[in-house]
C-alpha cells in the first residue's frame, strides 16, 4: 500500500493532481486507513504512471479516459487506441505547422526592426497592424 505522498514521489505527479484524477475517475477512489489517510495499491501506481506518461505526450483527459477504458479489455483489437493516438498525432502536426508559421513571421518581424527607439520599432508597428504580416498565423 502506498500513501498519496509515496504515489506522488514515485510518479512525479503532484498530490493535488492525484486527488483531481481521483475525482475525475481516472484512478480509483483510494482506500482509507484507520487514520483516514488515502492508501493506494500497486495497480493505482501503474495507472497513475500511465496517466502521467500520456499527459507528458499531450493527450487530453477525455482521450486518456478512453485509453484507460480500452486497456480494460486486453483481448480487444487495438484499433480504438490506434485511432486515439492517430487523432492526437494529427493535432500535434497541425500545431507544429502553426508554430512554424508563427516562428517564420516572428523572425521576419524581428529582422525588419532596425529602429533605435520604440517610435521607430517595426515590432511595435507590426503588432499594431496585422496587415504588415506576410501570412496568416
Amino acid at each position: 500500500m502506498y500513501s498519496i505522498g509515496d504515489l506522488s514521489r514515485r510518479t512525479g505527479v503532484k498530490v493535488p493532481t492525484i486527488r483531481y484524477y481521483e475525482r475525475m475517475g481516472l484512478i480509483s477512489a483510494a482506500q482509507r486507513s484507520e487514520g483516514n489517510q488515502r492508501r493506494y495499491e500497486k495497480n493505482d501506481l501503474e495507472r497513475l504512471a500511465f496517466i502521467r506518461h500520456a499527459r507528458d505526450l499531450g493527450f487530453d483527459i477525455p482521450a486518456i479516459r478512453d485509453l484507460i477504458a480500452l486497456s480494460g479489455h486486453p483481448d480487444a483489437p487495438c484499433a480504438g487506441a490506434d485511432k486515439i493516438a492517430e487523432d492526437h498525432l494529427s493535432a500535434v502536426r497541425k500545431k507544429i505547422g502553426k508554430l512554424r508559421r508563427l516562428e517564420q513571421e516572428l523572425e521576419r518581424i524581428v529582422s525588419h526592426c532596425s529602429g533605435h527607439s520604440v517610435e521607430d520599432c517595426y515590432v511595435i508597428r507590426a503588432l499594431s497592424d496585422h496587415g504588415l504580416c506576410e501570412a496568416e498565423h
